[in-house]
């Protein structure tokens, strides 16, 4: 628990390209809105991408949740795992492969972290228009610690031309 109880903003981006993957991540939010001392309360659009990794494999549907929690962000992190299993994630046979849900801590309010089990803020959410598209429906104005404002992460990706693939559904 996050020091005397108080309640911190989490993001969390939510994907899927297995079975139904717009159901997978419906049922991931609802099951993000049950977790215990965290409350959902707010839930992008969601969004179509290529895969990332291996390209013989089905599109994603991604999107993003935003939360707060009394939870550490190792405390969410292990409860996000126990919700995987719980949703039927199997781990993919490659990095990268094809999955039925996949939940990532994006951001926990402004803890820096970096372990063997979880980074906190994500290291590569900077560089990923399936994630910052989402985490922009949400949280605009976010200050993602060493990375910069979700505003213009989304701005320098577009400009790079990497932004590409990522299409709201």
């Amino acid at each position: 628990m996050t020091p005397a109880g108080r309640w911190f903003p989490a993001y969390v981006a939510l994907g899927s390209n297995l079975g139904d993957p717009r159901a997978q991540v419906e049922r991931a939010f609802d099951a993000l809105a049950a977790l215990p001392d965290t409350r959902l309360v707010a839930r992008s659009r969601l969004y179509g991408a290529k895969p990332v990794g291996p390209q013989d494999q089905p599109d994603f549907v991604n999107a993003c949740a935003a939360l707060i929690t009394r939870l550490d962000a190792p405390a969410l992190h292990a409860e996000l795992r126990a919700l995987e299993t719980r949703l039927g994630k199997v781990p993919p046979a490659v990095r990268y492969g094809p999955r039925t849900i996949d939940l990532d801590l994006l951001v926990h309010h402004d803890t820096e972290l970096a372990t063997d089990a979880l980074v906190v803020p994500h290291p590569r959410l900077h560089e990923r228009g399936f994630v910052l598209y989402p985490l922009h429906d949400v949280a605009p104005d976010l200050q993602v610690p060493r990375c910069g404002r979700v505003r213009a992460l989304v701005a320098a990706l577009e400009s790079s031309g990497q932004a590409g693939g990522v299409e709201p559904l």
